[in-house]
């Protein structure tokens, strides 16, 4: 596991946290248990950035006010409804010697001859896998090659996957995590057949029913 190290400022309570963001801080929570909770903040530009990289199952190092370290993820990231921006980061505290509960993202990777060679949609079901394991064996995604897709009868499962040592994997062992679809086929339209009703004449450009007798002309008005 890389180590990502974000600096960190504690934070006066008494500021507003608009006041915050318009000199491009962000507000920042820190909590866990059996830790005292701390008000931070963080550089703006400097927490997306870290963000990018770590997402929220890789373990940051952050240093308050260039002194202590603290073990984190990011538990969660509040954005402006209508700007996307970021608004507000909870940090939960990780002790190393402890295992954890997290979410690593699978990543796709080859190709697959039935997608490829006859013309199937490669489906993908799980997008991440449900783990537990000690923070420093925590990795970024785990690779699941999708050339075992040969055909549309296969499909990878969980248990197929090659997980990192020291991971558990909570996830049920019989989840698909991807599979291969055969294209849609065509149907070819078949023409609407008329059932004759006596004095009814067929619509236009219906076909007659097989051995049906012709529709009687409709009788002339009377001038």
């Amino acid at each position: 596991m890389d180590k990502i190290i974000l600096e960190v400022q504690t934070r006066d309570l008494a500021t507003k946290a608009k006041d915050l963001l318009a000199q491009n801080l962000v507000p920042v929570n820190f909590y866990g248990k059996g830790v005292e909770n701390k008000a931070l903040q963080v550089d703006y530009q400097s927490f997306k950035k870290t963000y990018k990289q770590a997402g929220t199952n890789t373990i940051i190092e952050l240093k308050v006010n260039g002194k202590e370290s603290l073990n984190v993820l990011v538990h969660d990231v509040q954005h402006d409804p209508v700007t996307d921006a970021i608004m507000h980061v909870d940090f939960i505290n990780v002790r190393m010697d402890q295992e954890i509960h997290a979410e690593i993202p699978i990543k796709l990777v080859g190709i697959s001859v039935a997608v490829k060679d006859h013309g199937g949609t490669l489906i993908s079901n799980v997008d991440s896998l449900k783990v537990k394991c000690l923070p420093k064996d925590l990795v970024r995604e785990i690779e699941v090659s999708i050339e075992p897709l040969v055909d549309f009868h296969t499909s990878i499962r969980v248990r197929d996957l090659s997980i990192p040592k020291g991971i558990t994997v909570l996830t049920g062992p019989e989840e698909v995590v991807a599979t291969a679809v055969p294209p849609h086929e065509e149907k070819e339209e078949v023409p609407v057949v008329a059932t004759p009703v006596e004095g009814v004449a067929p619509a236009e450009g219906a076909v007659p029913a097989e051995g049906a007798a012709p529709a009687a002309a409709a009788p002339e008005k009377k001038k």
